[in-house]
């Protein structure tokens, strides 16, 4: 628009000041911009030219104006000199061939940099740092004007994603059964169509007679789609998949049937407890605060050392400015050197990063690494042992829900920081103990990473599968722990060996419940993410018409942020509130595996499962002497 509306292009004076901007100080300090002039023009240079010193006294018509070399900033007079020109930076000292990109002017990364005083680094690291700052704070401004637009109907969306995970739990109680059947037989129909897509694709090569014996050995991997028998091996994979997810329904359909009313039995429990949803809530908050009070203490650790200054100057090939020590250390509060050198400054360049001090900081910062991974593992083991005291105590009660506990969770939260703090803290401890072991490895592997031969990354990444295998196990082995811990209130290493031993008598329940509740959540996450997902995209992309002016979706410049928010957050949603699902099932199934164990049925040893439960195993309670006399 105006004077500029036929320059579409941006061209910077000096793409060497970019490199700088890499600096998070300088670059905040400069606006998020290449502290340097710019200047729109209607085209990029195409030749590369550099100011001689026989041209510092002519004038800048005669420089540029005549040459036909209008890049300098508007309203420069014909008869400014060169020299003073370029001491106030309304002129460049050179330019380089250059492509319009993005509206800027990129110079050609294997061109010649111009020699110059105070012009260091290569094309490329200008580039780069051009990139980095391009346009940062309008795409800031940008954002957060769409979030400014669309923050409500952003919440919106993510209450219908917790209406929709609290009521496909709630739910779960009339639909499990069939939505199991559903899911299972969908599986069979996945796998059948696979089958016959093979033995279309078999017979079709089969005829054509295209077989691997004239293919041969090529690491063109897509060739071998074109031979018979890469199907007629995919074909028979699938068949003996389909055999055995089949036999499998034939012999387990008692245990699935037991996994079914299990997750009935979870989906009454949460109902009758419904705060036990919002406890991720709790848990968020003090991993929040403990990851905050690690990134502080790191902050002032980080900082701690001796801050460096360097001097610097936005146009070094200026006369005034050849004998300005750029990068030479400086004092911040002392004077400039060479006050006559235009936009001379000392800038932070970084904290001292040798000497005892550093190391010891290096140290404490270890430390605090595995502080961090303690505390929050010592969080997240302190809300499992509360949603299972509170599942636990629903399981126990004779007669639900008259027996449930008032407050279930808040009694369930303050029996386990009076008791078990001290058992989950030795848990938390062994697994930190783990996970900072694949922390040293990691870096030990980034470290090594150029110099390893295929021998020693073979080995590496054996060590790897076998830690990241272990931290596995033992989030296993804990979680089950911290149930039993709940239950009986003993330490945790003898409740992880009742619970392992317990698991291990059971472990084909285990296996079905485990696939069967995996196979449930992956459903209702998919659900409810996808739905979020998809209205969100229809609404905010103005697919939707006819809502009316109050529903009008609004005028974004990016419509994909809010649409990504949303869908974020409602996996967010999902993930917290299925979590406490599992959790509550987890718990009814060793509450279950104990009470088979434990119970007979008698007066003395009542069964407490369901009677969907009781019925399943062929079980009942003996009645009392009361009862029976009034049945007859």
């Amino acid at each position: 628009m105006g004077t500029n509306k036929d320059k579409p292009y941006l061209l910077y004076f000096n793409i060497f000041s970019c490199i700088l901007t890499t600096n998070l100080i300088t670059a905040a300090q400069n606006n998020l911009q290449c502290p340097t002039p710019q200047v729109c023009v209607s085209s990029c240079p195409a030749d590369p030219w550099t100011v001689g010193s026989d041209q510092l006294s002519q004038t800048v018509g005669e420089v540029f104006y005549t040459a036909n070399r209008n890049f300098c900033l508007p309203g420069v007079p014909w008869d400014m000199p060169v020299l003073k020109s370029l001491q106030q930076e309304l002129c460049p000292s050179y330019l380089l061939p250059s492509t319009p990109a993005l509206g800027r002017c990129f110079p050609w990364s294997n061109s010649t940099p111009p020699t110059l005083p105070g012009i260091t680094g290569n094309i490329s690291q200008g580039i780069s740092g051009l990139l980095d700052t391009l346009n940062a704070r309008d795409i800031s401004v940008k954002i957060f004007e769409d979030f400014a637009h669309s923050w409500y109907w952003i919440l919106i969306a993510l209450g219908v994603a917790l209406v929709l995970s609290l009521l496909f739990i709630l739910l779960l109680r009339l639909v499990a059964g069939p939505l199991v059947l559903v899911l299972i037989l969908g599986v069979l129909g996945v796998l059948a169509y696979g089958i016959y897509h093979c033995w279309r694709e078999y017979r079709v090569l089969r005829d054509k007679g295209a077989s691997i014996t004239q293919l041969g050995f090529t690491t063109n991997l897509s060739a071998y789609q074109s031979v018979q028998e890469t199907w007629l091996v995919a074909m028979i994979v699938l068949a003996v998949l389909e055999g055995i997810l089949l036999l499998a329904l034939i012999f387990l359909r008692q245990r699935i049937r037991i996994a079914i009313a299990l997750l009935k039995e979870a989906s009454k429990a949460v109902g009758h407890m419904m705060s036990t949803m919002f406890y991720p809530l709790v848990t968020f908050l003090l991993l929040l605060i403990c990851v905050a009070y690690w990134a502080m203490t790191s902050l002032y650790l980080a900082t701690s050392g001796q801050p460096q200054y360097v001097w610097w100057v936005p146009n070094a090939s200026l006369p005034s400015c050849e004998k300005v020590p750029v990068s030479a250390t400086c004092d911040p509060m002392a004077q400039p050197v060479n006050s006559s050198c235009p936009g001379l400054m000392c800038i932070f360049q970084g904290y001292l990063s040798t000497g005892l001090v550093q190391r010891s900081l290096f140290n404490l910062q270890i430390y605090g690494v595995l502080g961090l991974f303690w505390t929050l593992n010592w969080v997240l083991a302190l809300g499992q042992c509360v949603l299972a005291g509170a599942f636990a105590s629903y399981y126990w009660a004779f007669h639900k829900p008259q027996d449930i506990p008032t407050f279930p969770l808040s009694s369930a939260f303050i029996r386990t920081l009076h008791y078990h703090t001290g058992s989950l803290a030795f848990g938390s401890l062994i697994l930190t103990l783990v996970q900072m072991a694949r922390v040293i490895l990691e870096y030990i592997d980034h470290k090594l990473r150029g110099a390893q031969n295929p021998m020693a990354r073979c080995i590496m990444c054996c060590f790897k599968c076998c830690l990241w295998c272990l931290e596995k196990f033992i989030k296993f082995l804990n979680r089950n722990a911290y149930i039993m811990i709940a239950i009986y209130g003993k330490n945790f290493c003898v409740s992880a060996k009742n619970a392992f031993m317990l698991l291990m008598r059971n472990i084909v329940r285990v296996v079905v419940l485990d696939k069967v509740t995996d196979l449930l959540l992956f459903f209702g996450k998919l659900l409810v993410v996808g739905g979020v997902g998809v209205l969100s995209f229809f609404f905010f992309s103005g697919r939707i018409q006819g809502l009316g002016k109050d529903f009008e979706n609004p005028h974004l410049n990016y419509y994909w942020l809010p649409i990504m928010t949303s869908i974020l957050g409602a996996y967010v949603i999902a993930s917290g509130f299925f979590s406490v699902f599992g959790m509550c099932v987890d718990t009814l199934f060793l509450c279950f595996l104990e009470d088979l164990e434990r119970n007979d049925g008698s007066l003395d040893r009542p069964y407490y499962m369901p009677k969907a439960l009781l019925q399943i195993l062929g079980k009942k309670n003996e009645a009392p002497p009361g009862d029976k006399k009034r049945k007859k």
